[in-house]
């Protein structure tokens, strides 16, 4: 988010963080992406609701006259603040709560002791799903009803991911908002380690890594960012040899496949 919106996020992360602490925060979670999810889909609501020439208190009200009984009082609170700031888009209303929603599922695992659990299980999702062709068909199918996606994913990972884990895949998989699969587990990973001010890394490499050497990697990698650093490591014979390290948008590829690639590309020019 950029200008306005940037600073309305904030306000929005005050009220946040003042209500989530007396919260049920897996509660909080489910009705801040409900929320998100009716103002995605009522288009004519998101627009009054970020409309800035409307007064806040009027959007407020609405929003409270809404939501009354049916959200508790820390996601209302924070609705309400939501409506009440100014966007420099409609929909970046819908992606701040969305992102809340996320924070509350994050402070869910922190108080749990599965923090880093669910950003190795948002990963590994994500790589079992573009492996299965026919799981990831029915997940983004739009005809399967969003129970049924729920209740599918319930059964495959029920009792064997975090529950907040559960929580951020179901979300991205039953409401993309304009997303793939993939890229919503990955933003959501990111959000999750952001909370913990730190970075993530994917690691593709031909064999898996030992502890030491996933150890020294991180400590290479906080030493050179400056940052924690989240190693997701992915196996892949395709490498040969090496590895390569993807940082948002930055790759160090020491792979023997990056070496021949770089050979090719200094023959070519």
């Amino acid at each position: 988010m950029r200008g306005l919106s940037r600073s309305s996020l904030a306000e929005v992360e005050e009220r946040f963080n003042a209500v989530a602490g007396s919260a049920d925060l897996g509660t909080l979670s489910d009705e801040l992406f409900a929320v998100a999810d009716l103002l995605d889909r009522e288009h004519g609501l998101r627009r009054a609701m970020s409309d800035p020439a409307r007064p806040s208190e009027q959007k407020a009200q609405t929003l409270r006259t809404l939501l009354a009984g049916k959200v508790s009082e820390a996601a209302l609170a924070t609705s309400e603040t939501a409506v009440s700031a100014k966007w420099s888009r409609p929909g970046d209303l819908a992606d701040a709560l969305e992102r809340f929603g996320v924070a509350a599922a994050t402070a869910e695992a922190e108080s749990l002791g599965k923090l880093d659990d669910v950003e190795d299980e948002l990963f590994r999702f994500g790589r079992i799903v573009a492996a299965n062709t026919g799981l990831r068909r029915v997940l983004v199918d739009l005809a399967v009803p969003e129970e049924g996606k729920r209740q599918l994913l319930r059964d495959l990972l029920g009792g064997k991911v975090a529950e907040p884990s559960l929580r951020l895949i179901a979300q991205a998989a039953v409401h993309p908002r304009g997303r793939s699969l993939e890229a919503g587990l990955e933003e959501f990973g990111q959000l999750v380690a952001q909370q913990r001010q730190r970075l993530v890394a994917v690691v593709r490499s031909a064999i898996a890594l030992s502890e030491e050497q996933r150890q020294r990697l991180s400590a290479w990698l906080r030493t050179s960012y400056g940052r924690d650093v989240h190693l997701n490591v992915e196996v892949d014979k395709r490498v040969l040899g090496g590895f390569s390290v993807r940082i948002g948008d930055e790759i160090i590829d020491t792979t023997i496949v990056g070496r021949i690639e770089e050979v090719r590309r200094r023959l070519a020019g």
